[in-house]
């Protein structure tokens, strides 16, 4: 039995962090609660509501929802999006379900209040930018991750920002995107945070990461794991540095997180990369102090666009 407690007209409501169904995986990053979980038999489930509003991305089997006077029958790979206590009952049919779902704690619900942002408005997408996002989420918190992990966060925020709050008016780069791209170039095998960020541009978290994909092409933790893997391919020309040291000198959780990383940008693993460069003979001793010929003005040129493949 998923832990709840009684809401206003006696029904279930669950904590953040619990559904019904069997939970494949679950973990807590970036302000938000990602569960994986199943239904393997069909079975109608209690009225319910869940304290923190929520998205759940669909994966695939029967599943059915009565919400709001609505009846809602999805389909493979919907995404929606439901607002806290409002009481809804689902139904699982015979091929089961399998589903991935995202809940919003209080740290971003107190954030967007700073910027007039709610989530008291339900939503179901079927395609387009947020079910990409949603994929992005199911894959990068496959493993576990730090618990401030900024491709995460900037994740969230882009789907909060697509949500919660009106549409962006701006027409021409801010002026705070040139030194936001500054700060990730120098510093990106640090620990950074959408909040730290947001503070150096003096805007919103949302609006930020909302800002920076609208004007480069990529969220702010894609535009850092493309420096970081770039800087890694530049490592691994030097045969002295393991493949641990390099993950470790550019701020990855752990190897694994840097292979998923390296394979996602690349399409090869680290090792596979390295076997490519030893075989063509393309290695050479390369320094261990980040860019030891460049001032620090000129070691903030943008390679993120710049990647090996």
């Amino acid at each position: 039995m998923a832990a709840s407690t009684k809401s206003a007209n006696g029904d279930p409501q669950l904590a953040g962090g619990n559904f019904y169904g069997s939970v494949l995986r679950k973990q807590s990053v970036g302000g938000a609660i990602f569960t994986e979980l199943r239904h393997s038999q069909a079975r109608k489930l209690p009225a319910h509501s869940h304290q923190l509003p929520f998205f759940c991305l669909f994966f695939g089997g029967d599943y059915a929802e009565k919400y709001c006077h609505r009846d809602v029958q999805f389909r493979p790979f919907t995404f929606s999006f439901r607002p806290a206590t409002v009481p809804h009952q689902d139904e699982v049919g015979p091929r089961g379900a399998r589903m991935f779902g995202i809940e919003v704690e209080r740290g971003w619900q107190d954030s967007l209040k700073d910027c007039s942002g709610v989530l008291d408005v339900a939503y179901d997408f079927e395609g387009g930018q947020l079910l990409w996002l949603a994929m992005k989420l199911y894959f990068e918190t496959g493993a576990p991750l730090e618990v401030h992990d900024l491709h995460v966060e900037s994740l969230v925020s882009e789907l909060l920002g697509c949500v919660a709050c009106q549409p962006e008016r701006c027409t021409s780069a801010p002026f705070w995107l040139r030194r936001i791209k500054e700060k990730l170039n120098v510093e990106f095998r640090n620990r950074i945070t959408i909040d730290e960020l947001s503070r150096e541009a003096g805007v919103h978290p949302v609006h930020l990461s909302r800002v920076f994909r609208r004007f480069t092409g990529k969220g702010v933790g894609e535009y850092v794991h493309r420096l970081r893997i770039r800087q890694a391919c530049e490592r691994m020309l030097d045969p002295t540095w393991s493949l641990a040291d390099i993950s470790c000198e550019l701020g990855f959780a752990d190897q694994s997180h840097f292979t998923r990383t390296f394979r996602s940008i690349t399409g090869t693993s680290p090792s596979g990369f390295r076997a490519m460069l030893v075989g063509q003979a393309i290695t050479s001793p390369a320094s261990r102090i980040p860019y030891p010929f460049l001032s620090s003005a000129a070691a903030s040129v943008d390679y993120s666009d710049h990647h090996s493949t």
